[in-house]
């Protein structure tokens, strides 16, 4: 399932739609911003895994810690909620300033004030990582993370988030198909090219 997918099901069907009105943004507008958003942080997400960082990416998923997030709008949109959002975002996107660039191109695109998307941004990806956390079992975590300490699993991870698995390393289907991107991808492209170390 892919992570606007994954959105679209957050807060049971209602989570965008209970963002959008928490913020004061159009629900179409809360759409498209969600659109430009999931893909940019699934792109993030794989390049953080393909640049090593593998391992801070899984460990990010493990557990249910931000379970309720993903399930309670209301929760993702508190203070507490967008902390948290914003803190998984600089991760993967290697600090404030990647995180920064990914609003304004959003709000740029989808024309809503970059103030308001820097509060509905956290709070999707608070969201995402919360919905993760729920579509990943903690075994298949920690069983991808052993592969990381074990010879060369690594080498075989990054060919199969590439899209290259031959059929060595652990299986990254789950985790692949919910980082591929719905988008047309420009703004990622914008993004990563801009912000991403």
């Amino acid at each position: 399932m892919s992570l606007m997918k994954l959105l679209e099901q957050a807060g049971g069907g209602q989570g965008l739609a209970q963002l959008a009105s928490q913020f004061g943004i159009d629900e179409s507008k809360a759409s498209e911003l969600s659109g430009l958003l999931a893909p940019a942080i699934g792109s993030a997400a794989k390049q953080q895994a393909q640049g090593g960082g593998l391992g801070d990416l899984l460990g990010s998923l493990k557990g249910e810690g931000q379970g309720a997030l993903f399930d309670d709008p209301a929760q993702a949109a508190s203070p507490e909620g967008q902390a948290q959002g914003m803190a998984f975002l600089e991760n993967l996107m290697g600090g404030s300033e990647g995180a920064q660039g990914l609003a304004e191109n959003a709000a740029e695109k989808a024309g809503v004030d970059v103030s308001t998307v820097m509060q509905f941004m956290p709070a999707i990806a608070g969201m995402l990582q919360g919905g993760m956390q729920k579509q990943m079992p903690d075994t298949e975590v920690d069983g991808l993370m052993s592969s990381l300490g074990g010879g060369g699993g690594l080498g075989g991870m990054i060919s199969g988030l590439m899209g290259g698995n031959s059929g060595s390393g652990p299986d990254l289907s789950m985790l692949t198909n919910m980082l591929d991107a719905d988008g047309d991808g420009s703004i990622i492209d914008d993004i990563m090219g801009k912000f991403m170390k």
